[in-house]
């Protein structure tokens, strides 16, 4: 990896000021009245679509078309910097555009990823990509999902139910990781299309939750829903010819949600990146005009070293993701960059907000101070797209070559 440098570019810092603008203009000033609400913010995300920051083309620029990778963790981190359950409801449908640039052929990312963000009348759209299951989060072979094909009609049926899903069940467009193959595991699903209006898919329980309670979580119920040969991400030929060789032991076959995830893991540390980052800058304004024994607080060590350790965490977290991010681009993993810098930002996250709390003291546990939304909204990056412990076994069994249990 000799030509990755830290260094942004003039486009970088433009996009990153952009971004910024509109995370201290809109999302803040209107965070605490979605995350008390709990419902998806359309309003805010047709915001961010009328400036060009919710749509095709922004992922097109950010996620496929620079050679860096860094636009992505750049935008993600000054938009969690501004809320992180209003940056998941506008930045989930990158999730599906993923999903589907990991397996689609040229074809069905120009079909299907663009109706992710915006339907045929022009109007506003989501997209979600359904993995995790009731009974199997973590656990991908674990998935019971099915996906049976009809040679008949040249259709696909798929049935099962998916949880933790973002999106799920308001989306136009949900891409579904289903079992093709029980016998072969993890290694027989595929990924699918359900195109809007589809029978048979709806929602199932809409979970409350800790933290990022702005983004819309719910199950997926899937009874019978057929869709198209053509919805198949990578067609049917090339499943059967990844499957075939799959039985014959071949190694080089990645599991259909695997390879979203490992895509995506650093922009999910740069979501907790900017959330720590966020209460950092609270708690060090905080201590610096704060006054406790004739003095501001920063002025005692104990403030100050705690402040020192959270910008020391918040810059190596940042290290990582853009490390992970370039090795990503130009097809350098090594060793699971992508987890590391997900575990380490994530529990950045975690201990910096639990640290401004602390900081801020019983103002920081009330809702008066944003510290404690900051701190709910944090936990959930140690466990969604691979909890803290997945993580680690994935990089213990690349650092050791072994196959860790």
């Amino acid at each position: 990896m000799s030509d990755f440098s830290m260094a942004l570019n003039e486009d970088q810092l433009t996009l990153q000021k952009w971004v910024h603008g509109f995370a201290e203009d809109v999302m803040r000033p209107n965070a605490e009245e979605w995350d008390e609400r709990e419902e998806f913010p359309y309003p805010i995300v047709e915001e961010a679509r009328s400036i060009g920051l919710y749509g095709w083309e922004f992922m097109a620029e950010t996620m496929f078309n620079d050679p860096t990778g860094l636009s992505m963790p750049i935008a993600i981190e000054e938009m969690f910097w501004g809320d992180a359950g209003l940056g998941m409801a506008i930045m989930g449908t990158g999730l599906a555009a993923a999903g589907i640039a990991s397996s689609a052929t040229s074809e069905q990312l120009m079909e299907w990823v663009p109706q992710c963000y915006s339907n045929e009348k022009g109007e506003l759209a989501l997209g979600a990509f359904c993995a995790s299951e009731p009974d199997a989060g973590s656990d991908v072979n674990g998935y019971r999902t099915s996906a049976k094909y009809d040679e008949k009609t040249d259709e696909w049926v798929l049935n099962g139910t998916k949880a933790w899903i973002t999106n799920g069940g308001i989306a136009d467009i949900h891409v579904v990781v289903a079992v093709v193959d029980q016998e072969l595991g993890s290694k027989g699903h595929a990924s699918f299309v359900v195109p809007p209006g589809t029978k048979g898919l709806s929602q199932g329980q809409k979970y409350k939750k800790h933290g990022i309670r702005a983004s819309h979580t719910a199950e997926v119920v899937l009874e019978d829903v057929r869709v198209p040969g053509r919805c198949l991400l990578g067609g049917k030929e090339k499943l059967d010819e990844r499957l075939a060789r799959v039985r014959r032991g071949e190694k080089g076959n990645a599991q259909a949600a695997m390879q979203t995830f490992e895509a995506t893991r650093p922009a999910v540390g740069a979501q907790a990146l900017g959330v720590a980052r966020a209460a950092f800058e609270y708690s060090l304004e905080y201590a610096k005009e704060r006054e406790a024994f004739g003095r501001p607080i920063i002025k005692n060590q104990a403030i100050a070293f705690m402040l020192a350790d959270m910008a020391t965490e918040i810059e190596a977290s940042r290290g990582l993701i853009y490390r992970a991010a370039w090795l990503g681009k130009n097809g350098q993993f090594q060793n699971a960059e992508g987890s590391m810098a997900k575990l380490k930002a994530a529990r950045t996250a975690t201990w910096v907000t639990e640290r401004a709390i602390q900081i801020l003291g019983g103002y920081g546990y009330t809702r008066e101070y944003p510290v404690e939304r900051w701190h709910r909204d944090a936990k959930i990056h140690d466990i969604f797209e691979g909890t803290e412990q997945i993580q680690q076994l994935v990089i213990s069994r690349a650092i050791s070559g072994l196959r860790i249990e």
